[in-house]
């Protein structure tokens, strides 16, 4: 049921992480009326919730929203599932749950670029301010905050070798991949609660639901941002089949992603032109760099079969082995129900031209052909291998008028000679860590992509054929000063007062590891900036170079 008022001080269109986090934040001021808007449904769904849930809400309609990229040419022709998040905590309620910040240099490189208040040691304090840490409150980390962190609750002696084997690769062991530099192999920290998802909804709206300032509407999409002598004065929703425009006394901040956000503003008219004309909609305000500067992780799964040795294969593949999961989650919420996605990283160089890690691992005791399909009936482990420094460059267009028309996903996966450089030197690290002696125990065995595939091209083929993305997306609305950038450093949308961007959008460049919680640093970043008294006439833009 739609509210009896429809005039707010401030909307907040997507409940993902940064939505969640900046409702709460904007809502805090008992005078500010918010509203917050998500196009999916209720965080209500069991799945959710149980860590290995995660298989049964990727590519579920009522909990992603089950996006297909177009036909890649790099990756042989084929079209990827692109999961996003549909419910309330956004990505926050079907990802991996690991806490990765990347690496100082990530935020040094955005500040040196033109973005003034986004180095590393400005933006540590966001991190640490909704942060929640197992091991309390440090000169790294945050114990007071609402974002919960901890230790996994299980490990695999095949991890542990794994991590023994790397190490005497010359990758060494780490504990705590937050503080700047996040070279080294080590077990992820995880956003759980005692064995428990800890999505942004819980972490940031149940606390809060009884505001009476605050109002949360689910299953309501927004098609577009309304303008009024060029300042952005409303937005046009879709709930249960009708039309209601929602009023911003002060701002409109768009938190629908690094898909949802530049869909929004090219249906609101602010994109490039020619799009804008294909389609048959007015210019209110041309920004060609709305949807372009795509940016991804694309993942390489290598597959290697093992002897003398229990993965999750085995356990999940008998009746006895999925009843014990299921008690011992119900006992004490631990065991493989518990589990993250990946449990083991490891960030390493590609090559020794690489002046920092640029490479992340994530190691998983099991193994699939893919997502989405059974487990191996083999004991085996899958290394997963990512490039975190991608230069191939993609985009997202609108690909109609209607709000509910699946956009054009175009990410251009290994179209540049660098991500195929680092694809096969990828592939030849992770075979020099799997043949260390910590790991001959178990007699590893290449299963994916073949242990015959020795040439550069061989390896660049091989990384074209298994490529598949690791659901960061990034960049759609870039920060910046010239002609392509979306929003200033200060996250307005250039051109147009009244308006904000603050989600992984509008990253630069994408940063070294996980994008979930850098995504929930720059919505804390978005509410200092939006309650700061300095930004209060936020007609006073500087202009584009």
């Amino acid at each position: 049921m739609l509210p009896a008022f429809d005039q707010y001080d401030y909307i907040v269109v997507g409940a993902g992480p940064a939505g969640c986090l900046l409702a709460n934040r904007l809502s805090a001021n008992p005078q500010h009326r918010v509203l917050l808007l998500e196009a999916g449904g209720r965080d209500n769904y069991a799945w959710i919730h149980i860590p290995v849930g995660y298989l049964f809400c990727i590519g579920n309609p009522r909990t992603d929203w089950c996006f297909k990229t177009e036909a890649e040419p790099g990756l042989q022709g084929r079209s990827l599932s692109y999961p996003r998040g549909k419910v309330l905590g956004g990505c926050s309620s079907i990802n991996g749950m690991i806490y990765m910040r990347g690496q100082a240099g990530d935020y040094d490189g955005w500040a040196a670029d033109g973005n003034p208040g986004w180095s590393w040691q400005e933006v540590l304090p966001l991190f640490k301010k909704s942060e929640n840490h197992f091991a309390g409150a440090s000169p790294l980390h945050g114990a007071s905050g609402e974002w919960r962190v901890e230790r996994q609750r299980l490990s695999w002696p095949i991890l542990d070798a794994f991590r023994d084997a790397a190490e005497q690769s010359g990758i060494p062991r780490i504990d705590d991949f937050n503080g700047g530099d996040n070279q080294g192999c080590g077990y992820f920290q995880v956003n759980q609660k005692a064995g428990v998802r800890w999505n942004a909804a819980k972490a940031f709206l149940k606390p809060i639901r009884q505001r009476p300032n605050l109002t949360v509407l689910t299953d309501i999409e927004v098609e577009r941002v309304l303008l009024e002598n060029g300042r952005a004065v409303a937005v046009r929703a879709r709930c249960q089949g009708r039309l209601h425009n929602f009023k911003a006394r002060r701002e409109i901040i768009l938190c629908a992603g690094s898909i949802g956000s530049p869909c929004i503003l090219q249906r609101s008219g602010i994109g490039p032109a020619s799009l804008l004309q294909h389609l048959g909609l007015g210019v209110a305000h041309e920004l060609p760099g709305v949807g372009a500067n795509l940016q991804d992780h694309l993942q390489l799964r290598l597959i290697y079969k093992l002897e003398n040795a229990r993965t999750l294969n085995q356990i999940a593949g008998t009746l006895w082995g999925k009843m014990g999961m299921g008690l011992r989650y119900l006992y004490d919420r631990s065991g493989p129900l518990s589990m993250a996605p990946s449990q083991l990283g490891a960030f390493a160089r590609s090559g020794p031209e690489q002046t920092s890690a640029n490479l992340e691992y994530h190691v998983q005791p099991l193994s699939l052909e893919r997502f989405g399909e059974p487990l191996h009936a083999f004991p085996a482990f899958t290394a997963s291998v990512c490039d975190l420094r991608p230069q191939s460059r993609g985009q997202v267009v609108i690909s109609s008028l209607d709000a509910g028309a699946a956009p054009v996903i175009q990410p251009n996966y290994l179209s540049h000679p660098h991500d195929l450089r680092v694809a096969a030197d990828a592939i030849r690290l992770t075979r020099r860590i799997v043949a260390a002696p910590a790991l001959q125990a178990f007699k590893p065995s290449e299963y994916l992509p073949g242990a015959e595939l020795q040439s550069q091209e061989q390896l660049q083929e091989a990384a074209a054929r298994i490529g598949t993305t690791i659901f960061h997306p990034v960049g759609t609305c870039r920060m910046g000063q010239d002609r392509q950038a979306v929003v200033d450093a200060e996250l307005r949308v250039h051109g147009i007062p009244g308006l904000r961007v603050a989600d992984a959008s509008i990253m630069p460049r994408i940063t070294s590891g996980n994008t979930c919680s850098p995504t929930l640093m720059i919505a804390e970043k978005a509410a200092e900036l939006i309650l700061a008294p300095a930004t209060r006439n936020i007609s006073q833009q500087p202009q584009l170079a």
